[in-house]
């Protein structure tokens, strides 16, 4: 039996990840989980799965959780605030724990975890994002398996299963182009919210689906892959695959390239972490050859999606760059959910901030920390 933990139980990935617990629970049990305000879910969570610990973000619904859960004898403690979601990060029965949250708040609950030695299904992209370096030398120093739970990074993890590291010539990432494909700038000037919240493949929550449309979700997977597989900027390439079949490639140094494919459904990267490293059956749509008409590929447009080269321009600083551009996105993207802003400003912010920033090289958790809260308050002030 092994014991999970999930920070983000009540997302898109989270809910996922529960229904492939429901699918085997002889095999998985679930010890923790986690919400920001959405409580009645969480309670349904905790009636199916009887967690142990339970953390609420908010600690008004927190206290409105804990009183309902009073009333019908339930014995889960209930916990808030980052102290709680390290709390339920590295409960001593974790085996394994599915970092689902969405943004910054992940970092520190993630690297609580590996240092008690526990193994992380990563799902939470912008723990790498930020602090990449000092995350994977805690995983190196305790001995913890980072296992990708997004779907390209997935797919990467399983192409390189039985190869050398050294073999690796690079790897195409591949986006779906979301709902904006196509379109150029002028075109994009006019774009909505509710446009952009309509992504022609993938089922997600609301700020990976606006990365997506900025291609800033790309730009995101580009950096998290360089600390995964402890790459080189110049051995990461993307290329747009609107099918969404093919969930990205490994070309080797003899030319040789190995692609993972799969329907667009996030279970199976879950189950894949849960049970790594072995794989077991399961009832998921399979691919239909007889039904695929096209595999097509194009260049992604800079141009009209500059999220995507300002990640580049980030790993290519180094140092606390990369965390100056996710704190700004996160920020602009919460700006244009909140229509604030317009769609075209979300790139205009992330650029500005990044321009106004003094690298640091070798960041302690306390410098990342630092400019995060610096980078965000400046994303806030630009008109």
């Amino acid at each position: 039996m092994k014991n999970i933990s999930i920070l983000g139980s009540t997302g898109s990935i989270g809910t996922q990840a529960l229904e492939v617990v429901s699918e085997s629970r002889d095999a998985l049990n679930i010890v923790g989980l986690t919400t920001n305000t959405s409580i009645d879910l969480l309670e349904k969570q905790i009636e199916k799965y009887s967690p142990e610990i339970v953390c609420v973000m908010d600690g008004n619904a927190a206290l409105t959780l804990e009183k309902r859960l009073k009333t019908r004898g339930s014995l889960v403690e209930v916990v808030t605030g980052l102290e709680g979601l390290i709390a339920v990060a590295t409960i001593s029965k974790n085996d394994l724990l599915l970092t689902a949250v969405s943004g910054m708040i992940g970092l520190q609950p993630t690297l609580a975890a590996i240092n008690q030695g526990i193994d992380i299904a990563l799902a939470n992209k912008e723990t790498l994002v930020a602090g990449g370096k000092i995350v994977m030398d805690a995983a190196a120093s305790n001995g913890v398996s980072l296992l990708p739970v997004d779907s390209e990074h997935c797919a990467i993890f399983q192409c390189l299963m039985g190869n050398k590291h050294k073999e690796i010539e690079r790897i195409i990432i591949t986006a779906s182009g979301g709902p904006f494909r196509g379109r150029n700038l002028e075109q994009l000037q006019s774009v909505t919210l509710e446009q952009a919240l309509k992504h022609p493949n993938w089922s997600m929550g609301k700020k990976i689906t606006i990365d997506s449309a900025t291609l800033m979700n790309k730009g995101l997977e580009v950096i998290e892959a360089k600390w995964l597989f402890n790459l080189r900027q110049d051995q990461i390439d993307v290329v747009v695959h609107p099918q969404s079949i093919i969930h990205s490639m490994v070309e080797f140094i003899d030319h040789s390239t190995m692609a993972q494919m799969g329907m667009p459904d996030m279970a199976l990267p879950i189950q894949i972490a849960f049970f790594y490293p072995d794989r077991i059956a399961n009832n998921r749509q399979a691919l239909d050859f007889n039904r695929i008409r096209e595999l097509t590929f194009e260049e992604p447009d800079l141009i009209s999606f500059p999220c995507l080269q300002l990640a580049y321009d980030a790993l290519e600083a180094s140092g606390t760059m990369s965390c100056v551009l996710n704190a700004a996105n996160e920020v602009s993207v919460a700006r244009f959910l909140n229509k604030e802003i317009h769609f075209c400003d979300i790139p205009r912010i992330n650029r500005m901030v990044m321009e106004k920033h003094d690298v640091i090289s070798t960041p302690t958790l306390d410098d990342i920390l630092s400019v995060d809260k610096w980078a965000r308050q400046i994303a806030i002030a630009i008109k």
